[in-house]
This record gives C-alpha cells, structure tokens and sequence, in this order.
C-alpha cells in the first residue's frame, strides 16, 4: 500500500483540517504527521480506498482505518492515544 499522494490528500482535506487541530501534532508533509520526533499519523492509497494509520497504544505499530467514507474512527483514535 503507498503513501497517499495528492489527489488522495485532496480528498482528504476536511479530514487532514480535522487532524491539524489536534494538540500536540506537526505536519512534516502533508498528511503526515509527527508527534515530537516520532511518527503518529499519515495515510495511504489502495484499489480498495483510502487509510488511516495512527501509532498504535502500545507506541510500537500502528492501527489502520478505513477513511475512504468516514473519518470519524481515525480522529477518536487519535484524540484517545494523545490524551494517553
């Protein structure tokens, strides 16, 4: 799966405004996002649609979501593992 290139990030966009007002995060590139010096978010391109992945709770993977029709399990995630 590859990283998202700019039509994917354009379609994004209500999403990524979503993820830049999130405390704690930089934008390195866009749609790719670091918390301190460690990579949190970014996404991908598929046949089968747009994901997701946010640094998983153990800090050493991340968790993929589906972003293709709804981002809303993505930005929970992301809220829930910067509070931690």
């Amino acid at each position: 799966m590859k990283h998202a290139g700019d039509i994917a990030l354009d379609q994004l966009e209500p999403l990524l405004a979503r993820v830049r007002a999130l405390p704690g995060l930089t934008e390195k590139k866009r749609g790719v996002f670091y918390r301190k010096s460690r990579a949190f978010l970014h996404f991908h391109e598929d046949p089968k649609g747009l994901f997701g992945d946010v640094r998983a709770a153990d800090d050493r993977d991340f968790d993929r979501f589906d972003v293709t029709t709804s981002g809303e399990s993505l930005i929970a995630a992301a809220q829930a593992r910067l509070r931690a």
